[in-house]
């Protein structure tokens, strides 16, 4: 099988667009939603039924349930809403494979879509051919002007398809952490290589920058308005912090100091059990780490991966630094300073996943997507080496609560500029 890692792993810098440059509307649409449609069953091909049920914590969700929320959206907002007679493909399905949109109905509850035996994976494949057929079938029927108002709708759908993508690997690496007999997703994935040029920290001089997305390309509402930030001064590492740095940390009682931890952090650390990163175990005195290809050594030139916000803020005090701002990342990243901004591991950033200012959420169910959420998490900025082509860009907001850290989370320090 093809690596479930995507062009995005190896990239410099991010794709903003999902659209061909050529042919008519309608061909540019069916394209790019085949296009992502296929990425999915692609990442799922690997997986058996029994792969395909397993929820292995309430934060993640079975590849069963992903390949069937991301259809039941575009059956739902777009063929529901936009194509005249559409009937739904099954009538329990809305019910089951919504997620938290409440404008849309009631749904299953998350922590027990594991429970969901029935549909099988066969059907789930029978319901995606089923929308994918009548998606390309209504736009190479509808006219051009329909289609141009339609685009920010089916940008949504194709752009939250692909953090659903994303998430897959993620949900199934932690299910299979959890096998005592470790299984590996792609025996030939291999860590994708990180960059260690130029100068270890880059200097911002103090300024007022534009942060936000400003044009009319793809993005997230939570990404505008674009607005003025005062930034710096301030040091930003121009590396990744490696897992040589973190098993420093580790030897050096890093787990077990509080006057380093926030105190929700060393509460979460010590009920937890935690004593080095996530999918890391501790073998006849070796470490080493659940990945896409099984279990394999850890690697101390690879960028650390699979950390809480927690453990990013406690190990940066610990070095005597701290978390970028999101603000100083992108201001950063934009100027060409990061080594690895993208394609490896989302970064913590410092600050509270908070609205911009004058943020308003869009109108309709849509809405729910990302202002409801505001609250108690933290953004990450970047993507990962699971992200799809593009799905990065430099404004792009990701957000976790703070203990979490089954996803592809690393982190890069910064200083104070002296």
């Amino acid at each position: 099988m093809t690596k479930p890692a995507s062009a995005a792993a190896t990239s410099a810098a991010p794709c903003t667009s999902l659209f061909s440059d050529s042919g008519s509307l309608a061909q540019k649409l069916v394209e790019a939603y085949l296009e992502v449609r296929n990425e999915t069953e692609r990442r799922a091909a690997s997986l058996s039924p029994e792969d395909q049920l397993i929820q292995s914590m309430p934060d993640a969700s079975p590849a069963k349930w992903h390949r069937a929320h991301t259809t039941w959206f575009f059956e739902q907002f777009l063929l529901a809403e936009h194509s005249k007679g559409y009937k739904p493909f099954h009538p329990d399905y809305a019910y089951l494979f919504n997620s938290y949109y409440v404008t849309a109905g009631p749904r299953h509850a998350r922590h027990q879509r594991g429970h969901l035996t029935r549909p099988s994976a066969e059907e789930i494949t029978a319901y995606r051919r089923h929308v994918d057929a009548v998606m390309v079938k209504f736009f190479q029927g509808a006219g051009e002007d329909a289609l141009a108002k339609l685009v920010p709708l089916v940008e949504v759908g194709l752009n939250h398809e692909q953090q659903h993508q994303e998430l897959m690997l993620t949900d199934i690496l932690h299910a299979f952490a959890q096998n005592p007999i470790p299984p590996a997703y792609d025996p030939a994935w291999k860590f994708p290589a990180s960059t260690r040029t130029g100068e270890a920290w880059m200097t911002l001089n103090e300024g007022i920058h534009t942060v936000g997305h400003s044009d009319d390309s793809f993005h997230f509402d939570n990404e505008k308005p674009a607005h003025r930030a005062l930034v710096g001064p301030v040091k930003i590492g121009r590396h990744l912090v490696t897992n040589a740095e973190w098993l420093a940390f580790i030897n050096d009682g890093g787990y077990s100091t509080p006057t380093l931890w926030l105190m929700d952090g060393f509460a979460t650390a010590s009920n937890e059990g935690w004593q080095a990163p996530g999918h890391w175990r501790q073998i006849d005195g070796e470490w080493l780490v659940m990945t896409l290809a099984g279990l394999q050594p850890v690697d101390p030139a690879a960028p650390v991966c699979h950390i809480s916000y927690y453990e990013a803020d406690a190990f940066a005090r610990w070095s005597g630094k701290h978390l970028p701002t999101e603000m100083e990342w992108e201001v950063a990243a934009r100027a060409g300073h990061l080594n690895d901004a993208f394609g490896i591991v989302w970064q913590w950033t410092r600050s509270a996943y908070a609205p911009y200012p004058g943020y308003r959420a869009i109108e309709g169910a849509l809405g729910e997507y990302n202002g409801k959420f505001m609250v108690n998490q933290f953004v990450l900025r970047g993507s990962s080496l699971a992200t799809p082509s593009g799905h990065s860009r430099l404004t792009y907001r990701n957000f976790f609560y703070p203990h979490h850290r089954w996803q592809f989370t690393g982190l890069r320090l910064a200083d104070y500029a002296t």
